[in-house]
Parts: C-alpha cells; sequence; structure tokens
C-alpha cells in the first residue's frame, strides 16, 4: 500500500454500485473524489473535479472531450467507462495523449438482448396499451379485433448488427417460431449459422423483415441511418425496434411514418436526447412504445460493470493489464 502522500487521484462522476467503490478502497492506490449523485455531473463540476487526476471513471452520459481532457491535465492516465459503448469519448484525442481507455462489453449482453425481446413483445402485442385499458376502464366485453398485434410465430426478423448482443438477441428470438432470420452489417458472421441466419444487404432486410432490431454500433455510417428512405422500404406491418444508440434513427421520420401508420409499431430503449423531453412527438403516439434506456439495468449486471469498470481504472493507474481494455 502506497504511502498517503502518494495516493493517485482519481475521479468518478456519479454514485455507482458499491462493488465498484469498494474494489478501488481496497487496493489502496487512489484517493478516490466521487460526484455523489445519482444525476449527472454538471459541466463545470466534472472540469474541476478531473483537474490534476491520473484516472476517471465516467458514464454513457459524460462527454469526455478537448475541454475536459486539457482541464484533467498531463497527470492523466486512464479513463474508465462504466458501458459498452464509448462514442461520448474523443479517443483520437485521448490516444494522442497516451490515455488507456477501459470499458465494460460482454457482461451487458444478456441483460440487453433480454430487455430487447421484452421491448419487442411489449410493442407487438401492445402491452402498454392494453395496460392502460385496463386502468381507464377500457376494458369491457371481449372483442375480437381489440388490441391485437403482430406475432413472431412463422415471421421473418431481421437485425442490424449482428455482434454480441444482436446475436444474443437472435438467439432468444428464434425459439418463438421465427421462419427466417436475416441479418446486415459489415460482413458475414459464422456464428449466424447455428441458426440459419441470412447475411444479405441492408435493403432486402428492410423490406422483406416483419420485425427490425437495431443492434450496431454508432459510426458516421450508421448515424441517422433510420430515416425516410428507410422506413419507407418497410412493411406497413413490420415492427422497429432499437436497443443500439438513439441517434442511428431519425427520430422526426419515425414520428411521421408511426403517425401515417407507414410502418405498425417502434419500441425504442435509446432516444435522442436522453432523457427524451416529456413533450415530445414520439410520446403521444400509441404505436410507439419508449424506454428509459434500461437494456443493463438488472442489479447483477450493474454491479458486475461497476467492478469491472474499478477493476479497468485500477490497471490502467498501475500500468498492468485490464480486464477489459478498449483498443483504437
Amino acid at each position: 500500500m502506497q504511502a498517503a502522500g502518494k495516493l493517485m487521484k482519481v475521479f468518478v462522476t456519479r454514485r455507482i454500485p458499491q462493488e465498484g467503490m469498494k474494489i478501488l478502497s481496497a487496493a489502496g492506490v487512489c484517493e478516490v473524489n466521487l460526484w455523489d449523485s445519482d444525476e449527472p455531473v454538471q459541466r463545470a463540476e466534472l472540469l474541476k473535479g478531473v483537474q490534476g487526476a491520473h484516472g476517471l471513471l465516467c458514464l454513457l452520459s459524460d462527454k469526455i472531450d478537448v475541454e475536459v481532457l486539457d482541464a484533467a491535465g498531463p497527470n492523466l492516465k486512464v479513463i474508465s467507462t462504466l458501458s459498452v459503448g464509448f462514442d461520448h469519448l474523443a479517443l483520437d484525442e485521448i490516444k494522442k495523449r497516451g490515455i488507456r481507455v477501459g470499458y465494460t462489453p460482454d457482461v451487458l449482453t444478456d441483460a440487453t438482448a433480454e430487455l430487447t425481446v421484452a421491448l419487442l413483445l411489449a410493442t407487438a402485442r401492445r402491452l402498454p396499451e392494453g395496460v392502460e385499458e385496463v386502468k381507464n376502464g377500457g376494458w369491457s366485453s371481449w372483442k375480437p379485433e381489440w388490441l391485437c398485434g403482430y406475432g413472431l410465430s412463422g415471421s421473418t426478423v431481421g437485425v442490424i448488427g449482428l455482434g454480441r448482443i444482436g446475436m444474443a438477441i437472435a438467439r432468444r428470438l428464434m425459439p418463438f417460431g421465427v421462419k427466417r432470420l436475416l441479418y446486415s452489417g459489415r460482413t458475414a458472421k459464422a456464428d449466424a449459422a447455428e441458426l440459419n441466419g441470412e447475411f444479405v444487404p441492408l435493403d432486402t432486410l428492410v423490406s422483406e423483415s416483419d420485425f427490425i432490431v437495431v443492434s450496431c454500433s454508432l459510426t458516421p455510417e450508421t448515424q441517422g441511418m433510420c430515416d425516410k428512405a428507410f422506413f419507407s422500404k418497410m412493411k406497413n406491418t413490420a415492427v422497429f425496434v432499437n436497443s443500439s444508440r438513439g441517434a442511428v434513427v431519425n427520430q422526426e421520420d419515425l414520428y411521421e411514418v408511426l403517425k401515417s401508420r407507414q410502418i405498425a409499431a417502434a419500441g425504442l430503449d435509446v432516444t435522442t436526447p436522453e432523457p427524451l423531453p416529456t413533450n415530445h412527438p414520439l410520446l403521444t403516439l400509441k404505436n410507439c412504445v419508449v424506454l428509459p434506456h434500461i437494456g443493463s439495468a438488472t442489479y447483477s449486471t450493474r454491479n458486475i460493470m461497476a467492478a469491472l469498470s474499478a477493476q479497468n481504472l485500477l490497471g490502467g493507474l498501475q500500468g498492468t493489464d485490464m480486464p477489459s481494455e478498449l483498443t483504437f
């Protein structure tokens, strides 16, 4: 254990599960300055907190750009993000400065896949509408076509981005009796063979799928990919689900096609911005289900994420291996 005077300074931008904090405390190599709130750190406090820091443990909602890196100064050795995504990090500038980056892939795959399937089913089978009808007295006698939705049995499912999470979603959907699995992305995936997945061009996936699940990374190529032209190729009975990143979708175009019933319904666990304003037009639509970005929100997953982010941070501080280091 290092002497108190030699403890490295760490700034943690949010209250995180105690498993992570216990690991940092037990290591005895760092002095932790915590933004002790469940709400995002204010920009001014972030710039103040990182000053002279050797390590930064941040969240997806924290924009770590040149201004933050400059505020931190030359001591900064490592940035550990409690997320699988890293589009909030200015990676080019971070690389120039020789700062290592840790993240938390894999550990949230199952939880996110489960949530995506739940969102798809809730959207396709109109569960939120059903709950509301029970509460507001709309449930009267049985009606043959009341609250009818769309089932997975015999359907074609298209997954955009068959990575770790995309594959986990597909594996969970196939037992519902899905007839065809289509997927698109940069390259064909060997794992898809176990599900008889067909690697097809994006246009083919969009036009032939009954359910479209977006599970790709946010890149310059995928930003705004799901727009008016994209939605115009979908079946008018198709259901669209996004659990990747909000910016992949043009929300104004999505609103228009949902309002005009050009597509059946949409389920979103991610939006732009987050949180979505309560007066946003999408929230006025019965055929749009919006969740507050809770893909990884199970107790066990969040605990594992916190522990992994702490271990990554310590690896970067001590110049040792990180359990999950981002290579870029």
